[in-house]
């Protein structure tokens, strides 16, 4: 093949047709010595071309100018043609471009093919090996995570260990087991979800007929001033005239023309004028739950929708404590020492446009009205649906599971049937829960991992837990600092401190690790940008490129995503294919892989938010939102499971119940456990 295509470039025996054996022996004889063609029509052809001047001289072999006398007659006219300084046409006479001996041709050929696979074989090398980061390029390029942008080659030693060690686990057939948990923060409100309580059908009941007082009150919705009366608007007065409040009485205006005849469900908690206000809201979110200095246990408003443990029998009861709480009592936080109404805040009309201007003038004595008669309501709801006896100890119970309970419950369930995880990635975990488990078990199995800026207000960080079996070494080094360093400057990042935990680690084998744990914002909009940043720390660093990668997070996807609003899971799942990072459940997300399955009650401030009993499947969270990401070039899934009972992974498919809501009196979070054992591609 190589022949004739040489042939076909050189040889104008090629542009004759003749016989194979003919125009292979035409190339070795003189011209003269080729037997003429037999058709006069051809020999008619060839003297119409010499009685004509030519564009070209033929050169003869017999001319002794001629590199070489052997070299045959050119009949035909060749594009492989070149001037000569010599000629018969202006001085000027025609030359091959190529030597005209047939050996020396064939030489030039193959050299020609062998140029020209050597070039191909080279940009294909080139371009495999930016591709996989083994050639440094410089400027925007895709690397080995797929990204697009700066980056550097690995570091060789890091590489090679990278390598002999992912080998040395295949060899030895050893897996990776790791586990990532939403913990969840604890919640003040144990009536706020929807939860799973097969202990107490009474739970199911009381839940049932406050969504029916909310929905259809009827003749229950009775005026604001039969149940936080006149008596109590008038003690509440003075009391603000004390503290220098509200000295023109605006509020007791607002009382009079308009509060105190409010309707109590239609008028005052479905009215969505007064929640865009956040006249209730605002009050209940400052003094719910407040987390003293020194005290183990927080000290709550006297409600019914925190964990606060006096009797609310009574109107008369609760009005006696919450007065004594908001005006009495004087807390410290965070070293600063206040009376209870010292803590409310201005409502901001520049924040909240629907607040009038007189409204944000008085916004705080109004608010603290507002405040107490929307706890009022809770209370004589409770009272009407249940006896006070029923309702107060089926919420202690509640509340010692859900609230109390929540740190021992969620270590239980890791120290008993996750131990055996590598490395377990942990979200919304708070200060009083890292206490807790330096002091347990899983100390003595796992390097118990905190960022070094601890939030302490929020009080929800990521933390991260490697086996010692696994990781000796623990956490090297943190580089959370630098993956936040790495956000688009001109974008601000729903990111808050603590959400973001990023160290360095090895395990046994020598293989480095870059291991993360993340907490997405509640729409997930923070989930690329952050997955992003991640990536480009790693392809600008040169010691990090090579680091095997594992990334758990609650990344608050969305299987049917509002745009523009909220992350689509599909999308989020383009964006982690496209970085060459693959996940516990494959390439491709699988929408219904669901972890989370919450919907809230009408016992929380934000009733436009509340759930019906029956359509707590269709209108609850329900999304897949967990995830384990790491890179597909360096491992396989052998085996995922998730789990919302706190089972673990040894009873099959009854670890994770189905459309079940959860947190359950038995399992505290409303996230399940998401855990995956990944095994060496290669």
């Amino acid at each position: 093949a190589a022949h004739l295509l040489i042939c076909s470039i050189t040889s104008d025996a090629a542009v004759v047709p003749a016989p194979p054996r003919m125009r292979r022996r035409a190339h070795f004889m003189p011209s003269d010595s080729v037997p003429a063609p037999a058709s006069s029509l051809a020999a008619d052809a060839k003297a119409k071309m010499t009685s004509v001047e030519p564009d070209y001289a033929p050169v003869s072999h017999n001319d002794p100018s001629s590199a070489d006398a052997d070299t045959p007659v050119e009949d035909f006219p060749s594009s492989f043609m070149r001037d000569s300084k010599h000629g018969t046409r202006g001085g000027r006479v025609k030359e091959a471009l190529f030597p005209k001996n047939y050996n020396a041709r064939r030489r030039m050929g193959y050299a020609a093919i062998g140029a020209t696979f050597l070039m191909v074989f080279g940009v294909a090398t080139y371009g495999l090996g930016s591709k996989r980061g083994h050639i440094r390029t410089g400027g925007a390029r895709v690397g080995p995570w797929g990204f697009e942008g700066e980056t550097v080659n690995a570091d060789a030693t890091v590489l090679q260990a990278s390598q002999a060690g992912l080998q040395a686990m295949a060899a030895s057939g050893r897996t990776l087991t790791v586990s990532s948990w939403n913990i969840a923060a604890i919640n003040n409100n144990p009536f706020e979800y929807w939860i799973t309580y097969h202990e107490d059908p009474e739970y199911e009941r009381i839940m049932a007929e406050i969504e029916k007082f909310i929905e259809n009150p009827g003749e229950k919705d009775i005026p604001v001033s039969s149940i936080f009366t006149n008596d109590m608007f008038n003690e509440l007065e003075k009391r603000m005239d004390g503290i220098g409040w509200d000295a023109a009485h605006k509020v007791r205006q607002y009382w009079e023309t308009d509060f105190r005849d409010r309707k109590i469900v239609s008028g005052f908690l479905k009215d969505p004028v007064l929640g865009s206000k956040r006249l209730a809201s605002m009050p209940d979110r400052v003094t719910n739950t407040i987390n003293v200095d020194g005290k183990p246990d927080p000290v709550c408003r006297p409600t019914v929708i925190n964990q606060y443990d006096g009797d609310l029998s009574t109107l008369e009861m609760w009005w006696k404590e919450w007065e004594k709480f908001l005006f009495d009592t004087s807390l410290t936080v965070a070293g600063k020492t206040k009376t209870v109404y010292q803590m409310l805040r201005e409502i901001k009309r520049s924040k909240y446009p629907d607040v009038t201007e007189e409204e944000e003038k008085i916004s705080l004595p109004l608010q603290t009205m507002c405040g107490a008669i929307f706890d009022a309501i809770l209370v004589h709801m409770m009272n009407t649906v249940s006896e006070p006896q029923k309702w107060q100890d089926l919420k202690r119970t509640m509340v010692q599971n859900l609230n109390k309970q929540k740190v021992p419950h969620t270590l239980e369930i890791l120290q008993n049937q996750y131990a055996g995880s590598d490395i377990i990635a942990l979200e919304e975990v708070s200060f009083s829960f890292i206490e807790q488990a330096k002091a347990s078990t899983l100390q003595g199995t796992h390097h118990i991992v905190a960022p070094a800026a601890l939030d302490a207000v929020r009080d929800q960080n990521s933390v991260i837990m490697l086996k010692k079996e696994t990781f000796p070494q623990g956490a090297l080094s943190e580089i959370s600092h630098t993956v936040e360093g790495s956000f688009p400057q001109d974008v601000e990042m729903p990111v808050a401190k603590g959400d973001i935990l990023a160290i360095t680690t090895k395990d046994t084998d020598n293989i480095p690790y870059v291991v993360v744990a993340f907490h997405g914002d509640t729409n997930g909009l923070a989930t690329k940008p952050v997955l992003d940043a991640l990536v480009r720390t790693l392809t600008s660093d040169s010691s990090l490129t090579a680091h095997s990668l594992i990334f758990g997070l609650d990344a608050n996807t969305y299987e049917h995503a509002k745009p523009g609003k909220q992350q689509d899971v599909m999308d989020f799942g383009s964006r982690f294919n496209a970085h060459g990072l693959t996940s516990a459940w494959g390439d491709t997300p699988q929408p219904s892989n669901y972890t989370t399955f919450n919907a809230r009650t009408y016992l929380q401030p934000q009733l436009n938010k509340a759930c019906k009993s029956t359509e707590k499947r269709a209108k609850g969270d329900v999304n897949p939102k967990d995830f384990i990401l790491f890179k597909k070039e360096d491992f396989e899934v052998v085996r995922t499971w998730k789990d919302n009972t706190g089972k673990g992974s040894g009873v099959g498919d009854e670890a994770y119940i189905e459309d079940m809501a959860f947190p359950t009196l038995n399992f505290p979070s409303d996230h399940g456990i998401l855990s995956t054992t990944i095994k060496p591609r290669r």
